[in-house]
């Protein structure tokens, strides 16, 4: 027996060895495109979320994988290797916020080796942007912002320009995308993965998914785009193709000696899956997005299949498969010069399928929405500064704001779509980039004004109605200095409003003269508003109550400040006038009047539901009646087919409106610059709505929270405000800020539409504003922030306000939307103070109430205070500034989107056109600016007109840019009908600006002598 065994052993030991050769195999991975044949682009990715169920930083060293086995840092790390060992690997990468982190820790010997894979194509920067920023909730400068931040550090350490939008997460597509964050930046095409799912069958049906996409009515197709939207999403093709360490697909087993050889049948599976994408799509070329999100963790493991398929496939002969990236696909679609299909306006709103609109978003996080919105305009207004008083090398910048912001705009990020921590994580970022921004505020304000720095303080807790520097008691022998700074380019007359504790005061301007100005009680919602959030700013609630809200009219110039002295009434002998109040019980009176100059309110003491409207400089009379009320979030747990409403979906369960609660009277403050009607309309929401002295707008500001949930139901509260105007279905909305865009109830102009979300599926992402029209007038309302809306019945605007959800949508954040406030270890629903305007005009007038007042709404006036003992008057060096020539503002048609200097000691300037064509007929003309004027006392020595994203010469990118044919145009389609500004003349320094044009330039200033590189401006 013991023989037997023996010989078994020898037997085995023999056969094994004797299969025992040398198989190193040699995979044939150098396929290029094939000629007649179906080529297969292979491209390798991974979708880098920066931040969403774990935050930024987690998700880049791969810590808390109790959540999601996540690593960036490995990613990257292991991508090299992988690329070196084979030279026809390829690979693409997106997110710029985690590739500069690893880069800053990369050796010289390990950045030369990355540079030369760059170089030769292996590795390519794909969208450039900090981040994939989301495409209904950011506004459009922060979009630029985020790119540019992106492509000049890529054109700076590589000598490259990205070529491709890669779009593939965000949950619909904005029009903008297309034409400014894609043509305007130098992008041949842009791919994305998130379509309705009505419109990709649609489009699979008739090979419509690339298309031409000229996102612009006004700039047609000199900004057109070729566009993709994938099969289905950004991972591999069906039949099982994932390859990370821990994903359960079947590898491409090829030792035939060993079990479960598999070769043929995993060619077969990728051949099918080839011919069935091949079958609705144009050309012989697809692509196959080989990736998804956080892979290539361990790229060897990726590369070790996908060469094996390479090879196989290829040795089948029936497809063409290779390497590839999506400039080359680009390239490839290009080549077969065919015609494409035209898309016009956007893929908003997006469903993946049915009762799954993906139109909540649009609202989520609404504190979130307003902090990033508030921080943008802060960033523009301090840049400015920061040039007008010179970058510092080694002092505080705006750079970490800048950063802090550009994350923000990520698709999971100011959409709302990510977990508690993570949205905390977004803020606490803005709030360490605001103080070394207000640092940078201080410093140029202290630097134009002459003051000491220490001196001046800002006062970001106004939305909380909380301003230690308005707060100080006057009468002890001390005023108050208001520096009111203007980032607009035109002069600017607004309304300043501050917490005062003293009613005995009377405000001056830098001359002497007494500034018109009013008290307004501080009431009882902004008291409790105030205590309880300053507390958990603070630890500690604040140790005083303000008396009022001193209301006055600030005169500031375009680029500059204008100062204003509040101090004690009885030692300059002007006085601020006190309001009257009124309090109106239910039924006692049957309307009541506010109002001033030309616009008029009256209420119905019925809680004011019903409004009169009356603007006596045009004739407009309106009947309209606002009320709140909210949707009962849907509990589809136990439906064959699940669907609740989260944070991305919204599915409403039926509309409940908000009565009244009990006998609370109507509250009426009239006064010289400002009226204001106050309503309790339950315990938890109140509003006010004012009407402004020199003002033709009516200003709402709501408190809406502490949204109940003890009866178990998540809530989606809404605003409606109602006109007599027939709007026939149709409203307007914008995109990302910029253009507006006709929306039609119940229809999509690229499908036929199967209605089975009536609200949902009629809500869209509202940045700037949303307006009817009929032939007689135009209703438009304006918004403080990001958010959904709509016009669900004719005449009517639609606001959702805020949401308190209790149930996930079952979209990957595995977390309820049921945000709360802590204070002393006791959680209260998160409440929001937000406003929303609205106006009427005659028909076809509106657009520059929109466009002028979208502009200070973004950028409002910045506040900086300085105290000083009245035994000792302030000492400026300027009382007022302009940084732009004294004579001199910027046409009313043209916005400055950026000024700043950048790191190299250039100035980058941006300005924009704020009309489309056709929407105003005066302001939707041709605009010049004259550069020498904005830079007054300076000399340009040259300026060189940019891409968008100043990441190359104007002139180089539209060399480059490849011409796409459109099905049923002329080659050259529209292009000859598109007006642009003309080239810069280095001797007259005039920039055109057409309907919708932005154009970015690069100026060199010629330095003083006694300056290196700052260009300082002395006031």
């Amino acid at each position: 027996m013991d023989l037997v065994k023996f010989l078994c052993w020898v037997v085995l030991l023999l056969g094994i060895f004797s299969r025992v050769e040398s198989r190193y195999m040699v995979y044939n991975t150098s396929h290029t495109t094939v000629p007649g044949k179906l080529n297969v682009h292979v491209v390798p990715h991974s979708h880098d979320d920066v931040g969403w169920l774990k935050t930024v930083d987690q998700y880049y060293v791969g810590s808390n994988n109790s959540i999601q086995v996540a690593c960036v840092q490995n990613v990257l790390d292991s991508i090299v290797p992988a690329l070196l060992a084979d030279k026809n690997r390829r690979f693409i990468y997106v997110e710029q916020a985690f590739f500069q982190r690893w880069w800053r820790e990369q050796s010289e010997e390990i950045k030369t080796i990355v540079k030369g894979l760059i170089r030769s194509g292996q590795l390519e920067h794909i969208n450039g942007g900090m981040c994939m920023h989301d495409e209904a909730a950011p506004h459009y400068i922060d979009m630029i912002d985020q790119t540019t931040l992106g492509h000049r550090f890529i054109i700076r350490e590589f000598n490259v320009t990205p070529r491709i939008g890669w779009q593939i997460d965000p949950f619909g597509h904005s029009a903008v995308q297309a034409y400014l964050l894609g043509a305007e930046v130098g992008f041949d095409s842009v791919f994305f993965g998130r379509i309705d799912y009505q419109d990709r069958e649609k489009r699979k049906g008739d090979k419509s998914l690339e298309v031409v996409w000229r996102g612009s009515k006004s700039l047609g197709s000199s900004s057109q785009i070729f566009a993709g939207a994938f099969p289905k999403n950004y991972e591999p093709p069906p039949g099982g193709f994932y390859y990370e360490i821990t994903d359960d697909s079947p590898v491409v087993q090829d030792d035939p000696d060993l079990f479960d050889y598999n070769v043929q049948e995993r060619v077969n599976a990728f051949v099918a899956a080839a011919l069935d994408q091949a079958n609705i799509t144009r050309t012989n070329h697809i692509m196959f997005t080989m990736g998804t999100d956080f892979r290539y963790q361990y790229a060897h493991t990726w590369f070790r299949q996908m060469d094996k398929l390479l090879h196989y496939v290829n040795l089948d002969g029936r497809i063409n498969a290779l390497y590839s990236t999506p400039s080359i696909y680009t390239d490839a679609k290009h080549a077969a010069n065919e015609a494409w299909p035209l898309k016009t306006e956007d893929y908003f709103p997006y469903a993946d399928r049915i009762n799954a609109y993906w139109t909540g978003y649009f609202t989520s996080r609404p504190a979130l929405k307003r902090y990033v919105r508030v921080m943008s305009g802060y960033y523009l207004a301090a840049r400015q500064l920061e040039f007008f008083k010179g970058r510092s090398e080694k002092g505080p910048n705006t750079d970490s704001l800048a950063d802090a912001l550009a994350i923000a705009q990520h698709h999971d990020a100011v959409s709302g779509t990510s977990k508690q921590h993570v949205a905390d994580d977004y803020a606490k970022r803005l709030a360490i980039g605001y103080v070394e921004a207000e640092s940078v505020v201080a410093t140029s304000l202290a630097h134009l004004t002459k003051l000491d720095p220490a001196t001046i303080q800002q006062c970001l807790l106004l939305n909380i109605s909380y301003c230690p520097a308005s707060e100080i008691n006057l009468s002890e022998g001390k005023s108050l200095t208001v520096l009111a700074y203007n980032p607009l380019g035109w002069k600017r007359v607004d309304i300043v409003r501050l917490p005062v504790v003293d009613g005995n005061i009377a405000v001056h301007d830098s001359e002497g003269h007494e500034v018109e100005s009013q008290l307004v009680p501080f009431t009882d919602e902004y008291a409790a508003l105030r205590n309880y959030h300053v507390e958990a700013y603070l630890g500690h609630a604040p140790t005083q109550v303000p008396k009022y809200w001193l209301v006055f009219s600030a005169s500031v110039p375009p680029l500059g400040f204008t100062t204003y002295t509040i101090s004690t009434a009885k030692k300059t002998g002007g006085y601020s006038s006190k309001s009257h109040v009124s309090r109106y019980p239910k039924g006692e009176q049957s309307t009541v009047d506010v109002g001033h100059e030309h616009l008029k309110l009256s209420f119905s003491t019925d809680q004011g539901k019903t409004i009169s409207y009356f603007n006596s400089r045009t004739s407009m009379t309106e009947p309209l009646k606002q009320t709140f009320s909210y949707y009962s979030s849907y509990n589809g747990t136990n439906d064959k087919e699940p669907q609740n409403s989260g944070a991305y979906v919204f599915r409403p369960n039926g509309t409940f409106p908000i009565k009244p609660e009990g006998e609370v009277p109507l509250t009426v403050i009239r006064g010289s610059l400002v009226d204001e009607v106050h309503q309790q309309i339950n315990p938890w929401i109140s509003q006010v709505t004012r009407v402004y002295k020199g003002k033709e707008h009516v200003e709402v500001e709501f408190i809406v929270g502490n949204i109940p949930i003890k009866d178990g139901v998540g809530k989606e509260v809404i605003t409606q405000i109602s006109s007599s105007l027939k709007s026939d279905k149709t409203f307007y909305t914008d995109s990302s800020g910029r253009d507006y865009i006709k929306r039609i109830r119940d229809y999509r102009s690229d499908w036929k539409l199967e209605v089975n979300q009536p609200v949902a599926g009629n809500y869209y992402p509202i940045n700037h504003g949303i307006y009817l029209q009929d032939s007689q007038k135009e209703f438009s309302v304006m918004v403080d922030r990001a958010i959904g809306g709509s016009s669900i019945v004719d005449g009517q605007v639609e606001l959702m306000l805020h949401r308190r959800l209790l149930l996930d949508d079952s979209r990957g954040v595995a977390e309820s939307l049921n945000e709360t406030v802590c204070v002393q270890n006791k959680c209260t629903g998160l409440t929001i103070q937000g406003k929303y305007y609205y106006r009427i005009d005659p028909s076809g007038e509106g657009a520059k109430w929109r466009r002028t007042f979208g502009q200070e709404i973004y950028s409002p006036l910045l506040l900086a205070f300085a105290q000083h003992d009245d035994g000792k008057p302030m000492s400026f060096g300027a009382a007022s500034f302009s940084g732009i020539d004294s004579s001199y503002s910027l046409p009313d048609n043209v916005a400055l989107l950026t000024l700043q200097e950048l790191d190299d000691g250039n100035v980058l300037l941006r300005l924009a056109h704020l009309y489309e064509v056709g929407e105003d007929k005066d302001l939707s003309g041709v605009a010049s600016v004259e550069l020498k004027k904005l830079f007054p006392g300076k000399k340009i020595a040259k300026v060189t007109e940019m891409s968008l994203s100043a990441n190359q010469e104007r002139s180089v990118m539209e060399k480059k840019r490849l011409v796409w044919k459109v099905q049923g145009e002329a080659t050259d389609g529209e292009m000859k009908n598109v007006k642009r500004g003309r080239e810069i003349d280095p001797r007259k320094l005039v920039m055109e600006l057409y309907p919708m044009e932005i154009r970015t330039v690069l100026i060199r200033l010629e330095r003083p002598s006694s300056h290196s590189r700052i260009y300082r401006f002395d006031a």
